[in-house]
């Protein structure tokens, strides 16, 4: 049985990615903050498909918290699939560069690229020991972008997207894949830029990508998921950033 173990699991992107693993039959370990949210989350998953789904409420940036968080995916037997989705945006709302506290962008690199790397050291043991060990983590476009505002967040995930880079170029055995979702109605969102209420995707649509790319296994790099999902199966690596 695969296991997974998603950070930011109880709502967004996280939940959904947790959804559509269990109902492949994956077990996961997730995290979140809130305990109440995420064990409801974890309930529902359990019920719907059956799979086994360990809940782990706590901070990232705690290095005790993440130490559990890799001992619990080892007694379901393993992991093969980290995914770093928990995210803070350094200012809420988002402000400039010069009202931006340096508190605020202290704890997006904290939480977006500190608390990922260490939760990796964690469980890379797990990984290497996978047959097909892979790590995801949730990138933005702001990453690779100049937004007006966005610049601590956008600064934390281009740090994510190299350090995932790094890691791939260390363990080549490893898939190793830098995702940036794209427009999504998620709750970061809705706090980052409160008063935009365009339309945006749900992050059940944007899931598949994620699950494409562990259906294909493309090589590591960065990819962004409107190109994946819009890419046929053998052009997968159109949907890549370089």
């Amino acid at each position: 049985m695969s296991v997974a173990l998603i950070t930011g699991a109880s709502k967004g992107l996280g939940r959904a990615l947790g959804d559509a693993l269990a109902g492949r039959g994956w077990d996961l370990v997730l995290d979140a903050r809130t305990a109440g949210a995420l064990e409801e989350t974890a309930k529902e998953l359990r019920g719907r498909y059956g799979t086994r789904v360990v809940a782990l409420a706590g901070d990232v940036t705690d290095a005790g918290h993440r130490a559990e968080l890799a001992v619990a995916a080892g007694a379901l037997g393993g992991l093969d699939l980290l995914v770093s989705n928990a995210s803070a945006l350094g200012a809420e709302p988002l402000v400039r560069l010069d009202a931006l506290a340096p508190a605020g962008l202290r704890q997006a690199l904290e939480t977006n690229v500190v608390a990922a790397l260490g939760l990796l050291q964690e469980t890379l043991p797990l990984l290497r020991s996978a047959a097909a060990g892979a790590v995801v983590v949730v990138s933005s476009d702001a990453a690779a972008e100049a937004y007006p505002t966005w610049g601590g967040y956008g600064a934390s995930k281009a740090a994510l997207d190299q350090l995932a880079a790094v890691l791939a170029a260390e363990e080549p055995q490893l898939r190793v894949w830098s995702v940036d979702p794209g427009d999504m109605r998620t709750a970061l969102y809705a706090a980052a830029v409160p008063d935009d209420d365009s339309p945006r995707p749900d992050p059940a649509d944007v899931a598949p990508a994620f699950l494409r790319l562990l259906d294909l296994r493309p090589p590591s790099g960065r990819y962004a998921a409107p190109a994946l999902l819009r890419t046929a199966g053998a052009d997968i690596t159109a949907g890549a950033e370089r």
